[in-house]
């Protein structure tokens, strides 16, 4: 049996590429058909299609009550996309950062996980009582106003990149045309290898993990959080290599954005979210993470490899600070 979830793994990691290749490929031929921003698809498109699993894990977890793991799963995978994607991104090949995404969206990105960490834990921040809680205890919460917020927000910030990306239209290169349908077929296409190839390496991971006698909180601290990001890493780093620098920051930032606005907001109006302490020190130190990824990209315009190596030397640290706590 042990070797059967090898062998899906392996075929879930060999799914996960050939489907982001697919995926790039026609993500960015549609932007060229359009003559939109490959930014703009990058924080579109690719960015809602490849948070695809978290979508789906959050929603379910705030269906079955369960909304810690909603907001746990959001938090992790933005901290994985920008410490560990765009880590492993820049120490592959230095990666330059769009000049309006560092202007415009890596801002935005800081101010809605600030505004979250207001809404849903400001009382226990600002009373001095923060440090009274126990980890997994109640220190905070987001109800059904709080969703709201954030869904108006992301309404609205959608509709904003829609009206830029009318006005910017004509900018880009349109490189090679491809009949739209073939776009869309190979969207589609890649989309579904990547969610199916990424819950095949989840599950076979989790299989081989609990052979060698990994407890369920491990797993879930760094399986299942990994596992989720699996298809923003895989499409950035191919992204990356292809040379579609705009694709690969676009879908790391625009899957943040996407995934606080609106999955925690979808998440909260189903089911009101209930915040533990350990959360409110997580939601700092993604917003400490946001900050330095915005102070590598404003030095030179790109982030090169060293900053990457210590990128994923401080994801390193916070996945064992998150284990001893």
């Amino acid at each position: 049996m042990m070797g059967v979830h090898i062998l899906l793994l392996v075929a879930g990691f060999a799914a996960l590429v050939k489907g982001a290749g697919l995926f790039v490929d026609g993500s960015s031929a549609l932007a060229g058909n359009f003559k939109i921003s490959k930014v703009i698809i990058g924080l579109t498109i690719v960015a809602m299609g490849t948070s695809a699993p978290e979508l789906a894990v959050s929603t379910s977890a705030a269906l079955q009550g369960s909304n810690e793991i909603a907001l746990s799963n959001v938090i992790g995978s933005n901290i994985f996309n920008l410490l560990g994607v765009l880590g492993v991104c820049s120490v592959i090949r230095p990666l330059p950062v769009d000049q309006v995404i560092l202007k415009r969206d890596i801002p935005v990105s800081i101010g809605v996980t600030v505004l979250l960490l207001l809404m849903t834990g400001a009382g226990a921040l600002f009373n001095g009582k923060l440090l009274q809680f126990e980890m997994n205890e109640i220190a905070g919460g987001a109800g059904r106003l709080t969703g709201i917020v954030l869904l108006v927000i992301f309404f609205g910030y959608t509709f904003y990149l829609i009206v830029d990306a009318k006005k910017r239209a004509g900018d880009e290169e349109s490189g090679e045309k491809m009949p739209l349908w073939k776009c869309v077929v190979l969207i589609l296409s890649g989309l579904t290898l990547i969610i199916g190839g990424g819950q095949a390496v989840v599950h076979g991971a989790k299989t081989v993990a609990k052979a060698f006698g990994m407890s369920e909180t491990l797993i879930g601290l760094t399986i299942v959080a990994v596992g989720t990001s699996l298809p923003e890493l895989v499409t950035s780093v191919v992204a990356s290599r292809k040379g579609e620098n705009g694709l690969a920051v676009g879908n790391v930032v625009g899957s943040n954005i996407f995934n606080i606005l609106f999955i925690l907001g979808i998440s909260s109006v189903i089911h009101p979210i209930g915040v533990i302490a350990a959360s409110i020190y997580d939601l700092v130190i993604l917003i400490g993470t946001s900050a330095l990824i915005f102070l590598f990209s404003m030095k030179q315009k790109v982030i090169n490899r060293t900053e990457g190596m210590i990128m994923l030397l401080i994801y390193l640290a916070d996945m064992v600070f998150a284990v001893v706590r």
